[in-house]
């Protein structure tokens, strides 16, 4: 035996964590489809029955998987504004920091089985748009809202586009994007 199951034997709460995390792992990996008490407990490492122990549903476990994903979106975003507060929101920086996101292939899937879980379970839609609205939460400070949203809506498109292409577009690409997004005025939606 590991010496993390038999950690999570004598600890209650490293248990339930260790099955969120699976649970995670899993939507990550082939969205929520794959969300199974089987696989769970199985890629947790845990008895099969402390999936059920631990939560009352698949929906319940879901969730919490999902609310883990926004959690360390929430860190990103943090760690985003902290780079852009050091270096100002530049072509140069925004780009880096973009192309960053988008070779983080696990971060990119996250998001994308969040937007998906989303278009299915209309109770995810404010889950789903923490990483969004953090964005422009994030570099709104930095430039006007229009820009913000300029630039959040093509990162998502960039991020697509490297989850359907197995690959980024280029860090100079980015930059360049980044540029003509950061010149967009403020319009009166009025």
């Amino acid at each position: 035996m590991t010496e993390e199951r038999t950690r999570a034997r004598r600890d209650p709460e490293g248990r339930r964590r260790a099955i969120v995390e699976a649970a995670a792992d899993l939507v990550v990996d082939g969205g929520l489809p794959e969300l199974t008490h089987r696989h769970v407990a199985q890629r947790a490492g845990v008895p099969l029955g402390s999936t059920t122990y631990y939560f009352a549903s698949l929906d319940e476990l879901g969730c919490e998987a999902l609310t883990l994903l926004r959690d360390r979106a929430a860190a990103d975003l943090r760690e985003i504004a902290d780079q852009l507060a050091a270096a100002g929101p530049t072509p140069a920086t925004v780009g880096r920091i973009l192309f960053e996101y988008v070779s983080n292939t696990d971060r990119v899937r996250a998001d994308a089985a969040t937007y998906a879980a989303a278009l299915h379970q209309d109770s995810l839609r404010e889950l789903a748009a923490t990483w969004f609205e953090g964005l422009v939460e994030v570099l709104s400070v930095h430039t006007g809202r229009d820009a913000a949203v300029a630039l959040a809506v093509f990162t998502d498109g960039a991020a697509t586009h490297a989850l359907l292409h197995d690959t980024p577009l280029s860090e100079p690409f980015l930059a360049a994007a980044a540029a003509a997004l950061l010149r967009i005025e403020e319009h009166d939606d009025e």
